[in-house]
């Protein structure tokens, strides 16, 4: 499993290898990290279908042109307003010099556009994030309710599990159809499920994908779902699950506070004051 939330080593599949004990920091909090930039054509945009065009810029000033294919994208762009409102996850096209593009349906009000690459040459991935305002009059909406519940049309999405301060937890989200089990989930992007996790109040950004891939022998193509996550703080996260059936990508919308770590077993000796009783950390595996 791998968890972008930002950049880091990289695995034998060329992924992020981010600690699942802790430790974690996510992506998305600032426009330029080691030495790439997210340079916006503008960052003041109409209302409406606009078209948005984008470049990252490299240390050397340049466009960076050349970058490492992840989920069958050289790049994942997310749009997402303040409120947390508004969720696209889309794949702009890149030209010759280094300019992507791509069309956004926006409504007024503050936006945070991510740009999660892997420029050629790095050591792995890393998020990018620039706000942006969108002219007109807004009417920020409240946060969801948290719910383990969302339906879009038809479908149905069961969301079990915790989200764990510093620690891996698994996150089972469970797909249906007019109250049937969809056991046939299409590939989307190498993937039967695609899961981004933003933290409420500063957006930081988590992008996780599940446990196993289509056609590895042992991943079913649903109902569930399973993903490992690590949420870098207590707090309030806004969770996005892009899954395809019937050749359409939906999303699902989840508001989700963490909950507290169980307590690690400890082995005291029976003679030890209890403020020296010794705490042993478990490893999580990483897959």
């Amino acid at each position: 499993m791998t968890n972008h939330a930002g950049h880091g080593q990289t695995d034998h599949n060329g992924h992020d290898d981010h600690s699942a004990h802790g430790g974690a920091q996510p992506g998305g909090l600032a426009v330029s990290e080691n030495g790439y930039t997210l340079e916006l054509e503008s960052t003041i945009l109409a209302a409406g279908v606009q078209p948005v065009s984008f470049r990252v810029i490299g240390a050397d000033g340049w466009a960076v042109t050349e970058f490492v294919t992840e989920h069958e994208k050289e790049l994942h762009f997310i749009a997402v307003r303040r409120d947390t409102a508004g969720f696209q996850h889309v794949h702009p096209v890149r030209d010759e010099k280094g300019t992507w593009s791509v069309e956004l349906a926006l409504e007024p009000g503050d936006w945070r556009f991510f740009a999660d690459i892997h420029p050629a040459g790095h050591d792995g991935t890393l998020t990018l994030g620039i706000d942006v305002a969108v002219a007109g009059s807004y009417d920020p909406l409240p946060l969801p309710v948290a719910t383990g519940i969302a339906q879009i049309g038809e479908y149905t999405v069961a969301l079990d599990g915790e989200l764990l301060p510093g620690e891996a937890s698994e996150l089972m989200l469970t797909v249906s159809r007019n109250g049937r089990p969809v056991t046939d989930l299409q590939p989307y992007l190498a993937a039967y499920g695609h899961l981004v996790a933003l933290r409420v109040g500063d957006l930081g950004y988590l992008h996780v994908h599940p446990e196993g891939e289509p056609g590895d022998g042992i991943t079913a193509p649903g109902p569930g779902i399973s993903f490992m996550a690590v949420a870098p703080t207590a707090g309030t996260y806004r969770l996005y699950l892009d899954f395809q059936h019937n050749d359409v990508v939906r999303t699902a919308e989840f508001t989700m506070r963490t909950a507290e770590a169980a307590p690690h077993a400890t082995a005291p000796h029976a003679d030890a004051a209890p403020e020296h009783k010794s705490h042993h950390h478990g490893h999580h595996a990483h897959h």
